[in-house]
């Protein structure tokens, strides 16, 4: 699927993860998505991470999020790739609705019935402006770092090339299991909960 060129708006250092974050110009959504890029060897190791203020900023268990993005920087940190931060909040439904969500799980609904409830989409993620971000940067193949086969699937759609999909380590707590294994079960994301945690 072709999709509109998008092309590098900003390119600026940032000291701490010692990589350059970068925003861009024509993006399909017209978000602000970024990239952060550290220079490593060979095919570039790329997380498509999207925005959880829960997890990311406030730390909740009641996602894996936050500990994924950890992981991310971690990696990229230590061997250079690329992290995609989407402006993507709640599986792109938005902040308020999935506070209302969380609402809705708390009185017994998984994490994909929550959003359904609301009238909204299960998962109303597009991971296409990834695909542009990866093509503004110069970039056609990567290893991903994903347990979801989604993002596999849209991005080899958008013409990226997944020359291997590294799995993220299972942030397992009491907290987010149900929310887990809705992921696993709903979703098909590879995650290993062991076999107590059903």
């Amino acid at each position: 699927m072709t999709l509109p060129r998008a092309s590098i708006r900003r390119r600026v250092r940032l000291p701490g993860p010692d990589a350059d974050l970068i925003s861009f110009d024509g993006l399909a959504d017209g978000g602000e998505h970024v990239a952060l890029v550290r220079q490593g060897e060979g095919v570039p190791l790329v997380r498509v991470h999207s925005e959880c203020l829960t997890g990311d900023v406030f730390g909740s268990h009641r996602c894996d999020c936050g500990e994924q993005l950890a992981e991310a920087l971690t990696l990229v940190r230590a061997e250079g790739g690329i992290v995609l931060y989407l402006r993507q909040e709640g599986r792109g439904i938005g902040l308020y609705n999935k506070i209302d969500a969380y609402a809705l799980q708390d009185a017994g609904l998984d994490t994909y019935a929550a959003n359904e409830a609301l009238n909204l989409p299960a998962d109303g993620r597009d991971f296409a402006v990834a695909a542009q971000m990866l093509a503004a940067l110069g970039v056609d193949t990567i290893r991903l770092l994903s347990n979801n086969p989604d993002k596999d699937r849209q991005l080899a759609e958008f013409g990226i090339t997944i020359a291997e999909r590294v799995p993220t380590q299972t942030f397992r707590h009491p907290e987010n299991l149900a929310y887990l294994r809705a992921k696993r079960t709903r979703m098909g994301h590879d995650l290993r909960l062991g076999p107590e945690a059903g």
